[in-house]
């Protein structure tokens, strides 16, 4: 296949400025234990930002011969890069807003690895809390001087053109009222949501806006950050990056999606059916076009077969309707900053909100792992819902991620056990997945599950 490289010199305009000469050696190591390799993968995807594409492997094996190296130089830090995708600069100069996603990777992934392991002890729910918020106020996305007005976007990254047109008008609808956007930094419903807002902000002569993109390097391998973000943050892991979402964002809006979305759905879900959590207003809209209706009436089919009725309060479903998805979440924000006003808790981060440790340890979706989720409702529905979004989320590394793909390869489709009738929904939803077009593999070939139901 063609491709336009480009070999150039880059150095940044503000903040990751110095490192120290063992942080260099790290980022060069390229050795099991050192980040070159994680890096060099987040900036490539940083680099092709703008494409639609799932197949981390196959972006790999496009620019097998990119490289990046760092410099130490007297004026600071800069990062030499050769054979890089063109599209990333003009007349051999690099995009700015590239750049600046380009310098938060190597600040991320230097902060979590001198501050954060290592250094935190993981092994309770308040040590991973500060985590989150510490790699966060590097990140510098806390604003502790703004109002409740974020709002986190869910959705697929291969949805139909309807589905996406859908997206944009929602965060038209949202910008118009003064709200920022924070998505997963892709392609998809991640982008619609944010380019919808910018056209609403501009009307609004509203011009210090925030487009907030939060992923993890296994995601964003394959999911390129879309060219709107202007604030990224690459979290160490899924399970972060989820507790960054709902730490930081006001309210969360979900478009169609496949399973990656259902595993975000049902995180949620687990911790507002918490019941430290049952008071404390959280707007939680579902919202999609028309052509949707079906998707969204499967999911809570779903969610009230397996965590009861009352789930169902927690959320609501607004179809074919942008702007009463924007109102429902707006009217949901004046509850949220009285919550935090009579409760003492910051705006920038929800500091009261419960998180179980189950929903803050990271999972490993080996098959031995997979094998093991207790699947069944003789437990608490918050309970049932943590192992629920790991079923899922080891589907989705089945599907995407490169390791899961390589576990697959070797050892087979995953198993999972569970009570019958659980397991004949899950294995009902997924397989609309499929017939919606929402669970599909890189390339031509159709899909082939990554799991078995025993």
């Amino acid at each position: 296949m063609t491709r336009n490289t480009v070999s150039a010199r880059i150095l940044p305009d503000t903040g990751m400025e110095v490192l120290s000469k063992r942080e260099v050696r790290r980022l060069a190591d390229s050795s099991q234990s050192g980040l070159y390799h994680l890096f060099r993968r987040c900036a490539l995807a940083v680099l092709t930002t703008g494409a639609e594409t799932d197949d981390a492997r196959g972006l790999l094996a496009r620019y097998p011969d990119f490289a990046i190296r760092i410099e130490q130089q007297d004026r600071g830090v800069a990062l030499d890069v050769e054979n890089a995708p063109a599209q990333a600069f003009v007349d051999g100069v690099i995009i700015q807003g590239i750049k600046e996603l380009l310098f938060a990777v190597l600040r991320d992934i230097v902060y979590v690895e001198n501050e954060i392991r290592g250094k935190h002890m993981m092994d309770d729910p308040e040590s991973i809390t500060n985590a989150v918020f510490e790699i966060l106020r590097n990140a510098r996305v806390l604003k502790p001087n703004a109002e409740p007005n974020l709002v986190v976007c869910w959705g697929g990254h291969s949805i139909n053109r309807n589905e996406y047109a859908y997206t944009k008008k929602v965060g038209y609808e949202l910008g118009l009222r003064g709200l920022d956007i924070c998505t997963g930094c892709g392609p998809g419903a991640m982008k619609g949501p944010m380019k919808g807002a910018t056209i609403a902000h501009l009307k609004q002569r509203r011009y210090r806006n925030r487009y907030i993109g939060i992923t993890e390097p296994g995601i964003i391998a394959a999911e390129s950050p879309n060219p709107i973000v202007n604030q990224l943050v690459i979290m160490p892991d899924i399970e972060k990056r989820l507790e960054a979402f709902v730490r930081l964002g006001h309210g969360i809006l979900v478009f169609p999606g496949g399973v990656g979305t259902a595993e975000e759905i049902l995180y949620l879900m687990g911790i507002l059916l918490h019941p430290d959590n049952a008071d404390m207003p959280f707007p939680f809209v579902l919202t999609g076009p028309k052509e949707s209706r079906e998707y969204f009436e499967q999911i809570d089919q779903f969610l009230r077969l397996t965590l009861g009725d009352d789930a169902a309060k927690r959320y609501e479903i607004v179809v074919d309707d942008p702007a009463r998805a924007a109102e429902v979440m707006k009217r949901g924000l004046v509850d949220v900053r009285a919550n935090r006003m009579k409760a003492g808790d910051a705006f920038f981060f929800n500091w009261s909100l419960k998180l179980p440790f189950a929903f803050q340890q990271p999972f490993e979706p080996s098959h031995e792992n997979m094998a093991a989720l207790d699947l069944n409702r003789n437990r608490h529905p918050h309970e049932l819902a943590a192992d629920l979004r790991r079923a899922f989320s080891g589907i989705v590394a089945g599907n995407v991620k490169e390791e899961g793909i390589r576990a697959i390869e070797a050892f087979g489709p995953y198993v999972l056990t569970g009570e019958p009738e659980i397991m004949a929904a899950l294995d009902a939803l997924l397989a609309e997945f499929v017939a919606q077009h929402r669970m599909k593999l890189p390339g031509a070939n159709p899909y082939k599950p990554c799991y078995i139901l025993a």
